[in-house]
């Protein structure tokens, strides 16, 4: 095997067939559902509600970037709506009782309470082999328990919450939300690891082909650990984001949100089979979630039929994207022939 070629090298994740096409056609498929919600409601194009869009999906973009880096590995996280419960209502608990505690303090909390969580589920996956969606499954009842014995039952309400902790999300800097500028930093930074360093480049060739990543010599049990630790501090922040945003710390926040974030991470070409995913698709797979969510309230859809159309707008994307990266797969084979 050349150096070019080995799993973890730069041109060992190739870019494969049909990637491009398929966020071409998935952007394509944007604009249309754009041009339709303008048409019904003239009001959905406007700055107001765009700024409103972004920052209503700033958290589901944060979130799918860490189950991206699972789902790259062959991995899945069931636990993340639990863990964003358990962080969120672990730092409400804190400033309700230390209201003078630093808004940076309570992300750093979050964010650990992540990481322990992700790191036991991580050693569940990688160390003792089993599978990841039997462990996260089992996490997420624990975590959720935990959050209700932590709580009592009681919910923590914005009273309680110190206006340094609440404006978290509802800040500006340079005149952006601060949800929407940790969205982008964090898709800037995912996107340099995955594409630009040789532990991000590991992760596709351990989710590709394990037997020949571990016959590589990568460190494939420690490389799954870290990404379910990667997306264990993201779901912890996103918990302390969710709860300063909705100013209200409940035991069952975010219950099924992780259906959602998965969605977001296969609608922007992630596979669950593993070794494959872009954050530029990722993006785009979060606006078209955000954008359902955003836009059928505003064309008085029935809140009865919003879920329906949501997984009949996601089915079609996910069919547009298939075929587009078949009809790329023959034209790629034809070529070859020749």
């Amino acid at each position: 095997m050349s150096a070019d070629n080995k799993p973890g090298s730069a041109k060992g994740r190739a870019i494969r067939p049909g990637e491009g096409f398929r966020e071409l056609g998935l952007l394509m498929f944007i604009v249309l559902l754009c041009i339709g919600f303008q048409a019904r409601n003239s009001s959905f194009l406007t700055l107001a509600n765009i700024q409103d869009l972004l920052a209503n999906t700033a958290i589901l973009g944060i979130l799918a970037v860490g189950m991206l880096v699972v789902i790259i590995t062959a991995g899945i996280d069931l636990s993340i709506g639990a863990t964003i419960a358990l962080a969120g209502m672990t730092s409400a608990l804190t400033v309700a009782a230390l209201p003078g505690i630093s808004p940076l303090l309570s992300l750093v909390e979050g964010m650990a309470v992540g990481l322990a969580v992700g790191t036991v589920v991580g050693l569940l996956v990688a160390r003792f082999n089993i599978l990841p969606i039997i462990a996260t499954l089992g996490m997420m009842n624990i975590v959720r328990g935990v959050t209700y014995i932590e709580s009592k039952g009681a919910w923590v309400s914005s009273y309680q919450m110190s206006d340094g902790f609440l404006n978290i999300s509802r800040g500006t800097i340079l005149g952006a939300n601060n949800l929407v500028v940790m969205a982008v930093a964090i898709f800037i930074a995912a996107w340099y690891f995955l594409s630009h360093t040789r532990t991000g480049r590991r992760l596709y060739a351990v989710g590709s082909n394990p037997e020949a990543a571990d016959v590589s010599g990568i460190p494939r049990r420690r490389l799954v650990w870290l990404a379910y630790a990667i997306m264990g501090v993201l779901s912890g922040l996103a918990g302390v984001l969710w709860v300063s945003k909705f100013a209200s710390a409940q035991g069952d926040t975010a219950v099924g949100y992780e259906m959602s974030v998965i969605a977001a991470c296969v609608l922007g070409g992630a596979s669950i089979t593993g070794g494959s995913g872009k954050i530029s698709g990722l993006i785009l797979g979060t606006i078209l979630l955000g954008m359902l969510n955003n836009a059928l309230p505003l064309i008085n859809v029935s809140p009865f039929w919003q879920q329906l159309i949501q997984g009949a707008v996601i089915l079609a994307a996910i069919i547009m994207n298939v075929a587009v990266k078949r009809n790329n797969q023959r034209s790629a084979l034809r070529k070859r022939a020749i």
